[in-house]
């Protein structure tokens, strides 16, 4: 499995935190966030995790930025990418299940660092349902 990763500079403890973990799990992590503190512009750094999995480079992505907004928003304009902003795993359980997300997106400053990495764990591990559910998600692109 390949995870790519993106955070602007409220993301980069939570990223590196996040890296860790994935490599304890054998997951092969592209690494596309900043490692520092200084203010960026979080686009420069989602739409290369969005342009992995929209293209098949990646079976996941994982992006990370204060709110969550901005690059779910970013996220979103690529095709075949379904982000989405979650803030505590019973939302990151429905997106897996009910929306086959394959971009999740934290924000930052509204969770811990445990509380992202059991997101993320809670993420890689919950299947889709398919069923009635993928005939909705074959409404949503707009291509």
């Amino acid at each position: 499995m390949k995870i790519s990763i993106g955070n602007d500079h409220a993301g980069t403890e939570y990223k590196l935190a996040i890296i860790g973990l994935l490599k304890s799990m054998d997951i092969e992590v592209e690494n596309y966030g900043t490692d520092g503190t200084d203010s960026v512009d979080y686009p420069d750094f989602i739409h290369p995790v969005s342009e992995d999995v929209s293209s098949g480079k990646a079976d996941f992505g994982i992006i990370i930025c204060g709110s969550g907004n901005g690059a779910t928003m970013t996220a979103n304009k690529h095709q075949k990418v379904r982000a989405a902003l979650c803030w505590n795993k019973e939302i990151v359980s429905l997106a897996r299940e009910h929306n086959n997300a394959n971009i999740l997106s934290l924000p930052a400053r509204f969770i811990a660092i445990p509380q992202a990495l059991d997101m993320v764990k809670t993420f890689l591990n919950t299947p889709f349902e398919g069923g009635r559910h993928q005939r909705r998600i074959d409404k949503i692109p707009c291509y």
